[in-house]
């Protein structure tokens, strides 16, 4: 059961990261985030909100270890790390960014604890 969940989560990491990736104009507005007057912020989703996570997805299933899939834990922790301080400090759309960092959370949870001590 173990593997068949980290392989969901990797292939989900994929997911999100392609619409980063080949839809970068969509997920920003789906982010709140404005054009400006330069397409530096479509490079930007391409490769922070896309590449990123399309290639750490694909190396964690590539790897296929239980320290690829915690480390990949360690990222969403970071994302929902991010998201709750942002929340306190920068009051954005609550629901929105709950819901969010809760999926980050949710993932972080599971592919730390259920891998962090799995032999190899």
């Amino acid at each position: 059961m173990t593997s068949i969940l980290n392989a969901a989560a990797a292939v989900l990491t994929i997911g999100f990261g392609l619409f980063g990736f080949l839809a970068p104009a969509w997920t920003a507005a789906s982010l709140d985030l404005a054009p400006t007057n330069s397409t530096m912020g479509l490079s930007e989703m391409r490769a922070s909100v896309g590449g990123l996570f399309v290639v750490t997805g694909i190396a964690v299933i590539w790897l296929n270890t239980p320290m690829a899939y915690a480390m990949l834990g360690v990222v969403y922790a970071g994302a929902a790390l991010g998201r709750f301080v942002s929340v306190i400090l920068d009051h954005p759309p609550l629901i929105k960014a709950m819901t969010f960092g809760g999926i980050e959370l949710i993932l972080a949870l599971w592919l730390i604890l259920a891998n962090i001590n799995r032999p190899s």
